[in-house]
Formats: structure tokens, C-alpha cells, sequence
């Protein structure tokens, strides 16, 4: 991805999230150079990958294959400080993007629409061997159990949301003529190096091309304290 498409991805997604009166967290909003100033008392932010995250997967397409999310809290695995059980992100979904197919091997996580247009969901069982199982589907919606076709869709309205179980394969988009959305992400601790198992083999975190500078550093680009 160029920079300058991500950081039209911030913008835009902080646009997002003030249209709807979610307020970020200060580090939301550290520039570059404010990283500078700030030692190992934000180890937290960086060690636990909190803050933005702009990725295409490795597709080259952010405006089909893309997703931007902000990781407001999570914990570090055996930290005596930070081994928090639990994740919150926010997830902006913009119209006609997708996020392929996926799950996680121990996190469950419940997907919430926060405002905007419909977030749909396709859903399949995993099989032994990470394939797709053609088996019946059932998830909790707003506490509600039901049951879905392999492969079946659910669409969440603003307000609706859907608990994912560990090896269920999720897919997720909006529709391209429907708004931008924002949806939330609660879970269990969050661990996008290992816990992720995509069905098609992507790259989690794009790859940069520096054609401008940075608007906001990404959670995996901070520099470690001095």
C-alpha cells in the first residue's frame, strides 16, 4: 500500500468515528514525532499492538480487500502488568470492502455494529483440516441462538451483534452502494501474529510504499523506548 492511501484511511476513519461520537484515546492521535517523548511508560501501547492498523492483505486492492481497525485495549500474554484476557477494537468498514475469510484458533469475539449501513457476515463451519465444513451454523445474535446454511449470510443492522466462536470461518463487508461502517470487536485476548488462519494464505500487514509522510504510526511500526 502507498502511504498516502493509509492515511487517507485515517482520516477517513477518524471522520467516522466523530460522526458517531466515539472518542479515541489520546494515543490515537500521537503524531510521529510525539513518539519521541514517549518512554517505556507506554510499553503497553506498544507491546499489546494498540492504535491503527491499515491493511490490504497483500491483495493491492484496499478499496475491494481492506479493513482499517483501532485497537483500544488488549493484553500481553504473561506480563505480570499487561496480561489482560480481554480485547476491545474498533473495525471501519468502508462500502464494497471486504475482509476475507478467517478464523481464530482460540479468541471468541463478538462483532458488533456501532453505526452505518448494514455489516453482512458469511459464515462456515472449519473441518479437521481448515477446510470449509458443509454443516449448519449456529450463533448467537443479541443473545439469540440461530441457526444458518453453510456459507449463509447475516446481516447486522446498527445496534446488532454476533458472537464468533473459535474455528467458525467469518466473512465480512458492506455492501458498495450502503454507508461506511463502524463496527466494534469485544474478545478474548487478540493475537494477530498467530491466532489468525485465513482460507486463502494473505499478508496480515501491508506492505509500505513511503510516497508521503506518515499521518499516524501504525501498531506495528513504533519505535521502542530509549
Amino acid at each position: 500500500m502507498k502511504r498516502t492511501q493509509i492515511n487517507a484511511a485515517l482520516e477517513t476513519s477518524m471522520d467516522i468515528a466523530n460522526r458517531f461520537e466515539f472518542k479515541l484515546p489520546d494515543f490515537a492521535h500521537w503524531q510521529p514525532s510525539d513518539w519521541r517523548t514517549k518512554g517505556a511508560e507506554f510499553d503497553e501501547v506498544r507491546g499489546a499492538m494498540l492504535g491503527w492498523d491499515v491493511t490490504d492483505f497483500g491483495s493491492g486492492d484496499f478499496a475491494q480487500f481492506g479493513l482499517t481497525a483501532f485497537t483500544i485495549r488488549n493484553g500481553m500474554k504473561g506480563h505480570p502488568l499487561y496480561a489482560k484476557p480481554y480485547a476491545e477494537k474498533l473495525l471501519f468498514v468502508l462500502a464494497g470492502q471486504h475482509t476475507p475469510f478467517h478464523f481464530h484458533f482460540h479468541k471468541m469475539e463478538d462483532i458488533i455494529n456501532r453505526g452505518g449501513g448494514q455489516l453482512l457476515i458469511r459464515l462456515y463451519n472449519s473441518t479437521p483440516d481448515e477446510q470449509f465444513a458443509n454443516t449448519p451454523v449456529r450463533v448467537c445474535i443479541d443473545g439469540e441462538l440461530r441457526e444458518v446454511s453453510a456459507g449463509g449470510v447475516v446481516a447486522l443492522s446498527p445496534g446488532q451483534s454476533i458472537t464468533l466462536t473459535p474455528g467458525l470461518y467469518h466473512e465480512f463487508w458492506v455492501e458498495a452502494d450502503d454507508a461506511a461502517t463502524m463496527a466494534g470487536e469485544v474478545s478474548m485476548y487478540n493475537d494477530d501474529v498467530s491466532d489468525n488462519r485465513f482460507y486463502h494464505a494473505i499478508q496480515r500487514f501491508a506492505e509500505i510504499e513511503e510516497d508521503e509522510p506518515p499521518l499516524r504510526l501504525l501498531c506495528n511500526e513504533y519505535p521502542k523506548a530509549d
